[in-house]
C-alpha cells in the first residue's frame, strides 16, 4: 500500500530528527577563547574610552544656531573648543556632558588666529575633567581617539567615539584667507565630521593629546576621508593663561622673514630694527638655529613653532652669524595691531540674525508727502530716536559671569584675575594697607668683587638712589622716564616706585590695568602670571610665581621698541622667607645693579593716598 505525501515527509522529519539527536552534544560548546595579549589591549581600550568620556562636551547655540564639541580641563567647569564654534554663539551657549545633564555655558577669552576659545560651564565645582598629554612625545602611529558631536548627533547626550592612529605630527596648515592657522598641528585618521569641531583628541590612555579643529574633506557632501587635524596641547597650554584673562589674543612673529637654505638651514632674509631679536643681534643671513628649545631647519619648522606661541612672550633663541653662536633672549612681536586683530576677527564672525522688519504704524507717512507731521508724532519719532537698545537677556548665572569689553572675550575673568594679583601683592610687604602710599627704605650692598654700599629711598614726589660715591635723585615723572631711556642703574627707581604704588592703590586707581596671562620669565617655565598697568608714558609688567603668587620681576617700559628696565628679585628659598634677599636690574640681557638686600622697611605715611609728583 502506497504512502501518502504527507506521511512520507512526517516519517522522513522523524527520521531527520533522530539522526540529529543522535549526535548532538550533551553538554553545550565551549566559549570562544581570545588570546589574552588581544583581550588586555581590548579591555584597556574600554577602560580609556570610559576614563575620557565624562570631560567630553557637547556645544550647542542656543536658538538651534548649530553647535559643535568641547572639552573640560578644571574641575571649575572650564573647557576648551574652536573659536569657530563658540563665534555663532557669541557669550553664551548650552553644553551636555556624557552624564545626561545640560549646563549653561559663558564665554572666558578667544583666540580667533589659533582656533581656539575658552568656556566655563556653571551650576557645579566639580566637573569630570581630562588629564592633559604631553603632545611633543606623540608619533605617526600611536593609538587616538575622538570623541565629540559630529552632525549634532548627541540628541540623547551621549557622545560619539571614533578610534584611529596619528597619522602625521607637526602638520602646518595655513590661513587659506582666515584668521586660523593650524600650526605644529597633529593629523589623525580617526573619523572627523563636522560638530567634532573643537571636541578633544585622547591618546590610547584617555589623556587629551589636542583639540579637534579642522578635517579635509571631498568636494561634494563634506563627507570624511580620514585626514583631520587638531591642535596640540602643548600649543593650547602656552595660551590658558591668555584665554582665562578673557581678552582677545594674539600670536608671536620674530619680526623677522625666513628662507631654507639648500642645506636645510634657515636664514633670516628680512628683519625689523625695531625688533627685539634686532637688539638681540640677529642680522640679515643669520642662520636661526633654535627657538624655545626647539631646534628648526625650515622655514616651516619656524613658523610651526612661532604659531603656537603667543604674542610678547620672551623665549630663548640661539642663532649663528659669521661662524660664532649667539644664545639670548628674544620678545616676541604680535603679528595684528590690536585693532587690525579685532577688525578681522568681526569679519569672520557669522553674521547676526535678521530681524523681523518693523511694522509701519497706520498714519506714518512717506517723506516729501506734502504733509507736516503734528506734534504727537514728532513726540513719538524722538523718544523712538533716543530710545535705548534693548539689552539681550541671558540667564542669571550667566549675567553674573559676564561683561562686555571692547578688545576682550568677556572681561569679568580679566577683573577675578586683577583682583586675585593685588590681594596677593598687598599680602607681601608687613604693614600694607590699601589707600595708603607707604615710603620704602632699602639698603644692602653690591654682588661686585669690591662691594658698594646700596641705599634708597622711595617716596611720593622724592626719590633717591646712593650707590657708593654715586647719588641719583628724582622727583618728576619726566626724570623717571629719563632714567629708563638712558638705560642707568637709576632705572631702579621707577620700578621700585611702581610697584610700591601698586601695591597701594591697586588696578583701578594706579592706572588702565589688565591681566596679560602666563609667560616665561627669562625664557624658562613654569609660566609666571603677568600683569600690565600704565602710568602715563611708562607701561609697567609684574610677573608672580603661579604657586606662591609672589613678584620675581618687575618690568617698565618707556618705549616698546628699547629694552626696558627689569628689576628681579630674589627670595629666600624657605617658605616663610617672602623678604626679598637680592635684587637684580637688567635692561635687555645685560645687568646694571646688582645687590643683597640688607633691610626693607615700609612706612605708612600719615597723609591719605594723593597722586605723584607729574
Amino acid at each position: 500500500m502506497k504512502l501518502t505525501l504527507c506521511r512520507r515527509f512526517a516519517l522522513a522529519f522523524a527520521a531527520t530528527c533522530v539522526c540529529f539527536a543522535s549526535i548532538a552534544p550533551a553538554q553545550p560548546p565551549a566559549p570562544l577563547k581570545i588570546d589574552p595579549i588581544l583581550q588586555a589591549a581590548e579591555d584597556a581600550r574600554i577602560a580609556a574610552i570610559d576614563r575620557a568620556r565624562p570631560s567630553a562636551v557637547s556645544v550647542y547655540v542656543p536658538g538651534g544656531g548649530g553647535g559643535g564639541s568641547g572639552v573640560l580641563i578644571s574641575p571649575d567647569g572650564f573647557a576648551l573648543t574652536n573659536f569657530h564654534v563658540s563665534s555663532p554663539a557669541g557669550v553664551y551657549m548650552r553644553c551636555s556632558l556624557a552624564d545626561g545633564n545640560v549646563y549653561d555655558a559663558v564665554l572666558v577669552g578667544i583666540d580667533p588666529v589659533g582656533d581656539l576659545a575658552m568656556i566655563r560651564l556653571l551650576g557645579r565645582d566639580d566637573f569630570p575633567f581630562a588629564r592633559l598629554a604631553d603632545s611633543r612625545r606623540a608619533q605617526a602611529g600611536d593609538w587616538c581617539m575622538v570623541i565629540g558631536n559630529p552632525f549634532l548627533l548627541a540628541s540623547n547626550l551621549q557622545p560619539t567615539v571614533t578610534w584611529g592612529i596619528l597619522s602625521g605630527v607637526g602638520r602646518y596648515q595655513y590661513p587659506s584667507g582666515t584668521l586660523l592657522e593650524y600650526a605644529d598641528c597633529l593629523q589623525t585618521d580617526a573619523s572627523i565630521n563636522p560638530g567634532n569641531s573643537g571636541g578633544p583628541i585622547y591618546n590610547d590612555q584617555g589623556d587629551l593629546l589636542g583639540i579637534v579643529g579642522r578635517a579635509s574633506f571631498e568636494k561634494r557632501g563634506r563627507v570624511n576621508v580620514g585626514v583631520g587635524y587638531a591642535i596640540s596641547i602643548h600649543q593650547a597650554k602656552n595660551f590658558l593663561g591668555y584665554l582665562r584673562s578673557g581678552r582677545v589674543v594674539d600670536h608671536a612673529t620674530l619680526g623677522a622673514t625666513v628662507t631654507t637654505e639648500e642645506n636645510n638651514g634657515v636664514s633670516v632674509s628680512n628683519i625689523l630694527e625695531s625688533s627685539d631679536a634686532y637688539r638681540r643681534g640677529l642680522r640679515y643671513g643669520a642662520e636661526i638655529l633654535e627657538i624655545d628649545g626647539r631646534s628648526v631647519q625650515t622655514a616651516n619648522d619656524v613658523q610651526n613653532v612661532l604659531g603656537t606661541l603667543p604674542s610678547q612672550w620672551r623665549v630663548k633663541m640661539s642663532f649663528r652669524d659669521q661662524g660664532v653662536r649667539t644664545d639670548t633672549l628674544v620678545r616676541l612681536r604680535s603679528v595684528h595691531r590690536k585693532d587690525e586683530l579685532l577688525q578681522k576677527m568681526s569679519a569672520a564672525l557669522p553674521p547676526p540674525p535678521p530681524r523681523e522688519q518693523e511694522k509701519k504704524e497706520e498714519d506714518e507717512k512717506e517723506p516729501g508727502d506734502g504733509k507736516l507731521p503734528n506734534l504727537e508724532d514728532l513726540k513719538k519719532l524722538k523718544d523712538k530716536i533716543l530710545q535705548k537698545p534693548k539689552k539681550k537677556k541671558y540667564p542669571k548665572e550667566i549675567e553674573k559671569q559676564l561683561v562686555l569689553r571692547e578688545g576682550y572675550g568677556n572681561y569679568h575673568f580679566n577683573l577675578a584675575e586683577q583682583d586675585h594679583f593685588i590681594a596677593a601683592l598687598r599680602g607681601q610687604f608687613p604693614g600694607g594697607k590699601a589707600d595708603v602710599l607707604p615710603t620704602w627704605h632699602i639698603e644692602g650692598e653690591t654682588t661686585e668683587a669690591t662691594p658698594r654700599p646700596v641705599s634708597i629711598q622711595i617716596e611720593s614726589g622724592n626719590m633717591a638712589l646712593k650707590v657708593g660715591d654715586e647719588v641719583f635723585g628724582y622727583k618728576t615723572k619726566a626724570d623717571l622716564y629719563e632714567a629708563i631711556d638712558r638705560e642707568t642703574i637709576a632705572g631702579i627707581l621707577p620700578v621700585l616706585d611702581a610697584w610700591r604704588r601698586m601695591s597701594a592703590q591697586g588696578p583701578k586707581k594706579f592706572g588702565e590695568s589688565y591681566y596679560l596671562g602666563t609667560m616665561p620669565l627669562l625664557g624658562e617655565r613654569p609660566l609666571r602670571d603677568c600683569m600690565i598697568a600704565t602710568d602715563g608714558e611708562l607701561e609697567v609688567r609684574w610677573l608672580s610665581h603661579p604657586k606662591t603668587h609672589l613678584v620675581e620681576a618687575v618690568e617698565v617700559f618707556a618705549d616698546r621698541d628699547r629694552d626696558p628696565a627689569e628689576l628681579l628679585v630674589v627670595r629666600k628659598s624657605d617658605e616663610k622667607g617672602q623678604q626679598p634677599i637680592e635684587l637684580k636690574l637688567l635692561f635687555g640681557t645685560q645687568a646694571k645693579l646688582s645687590f643683597t638686600v640688607s633691610s626693607w622697611e615700609t612706612k605708612l605715611n600719615q597723609s591719605p593716598n594723593r597722586e605723584d609728583a607729574s
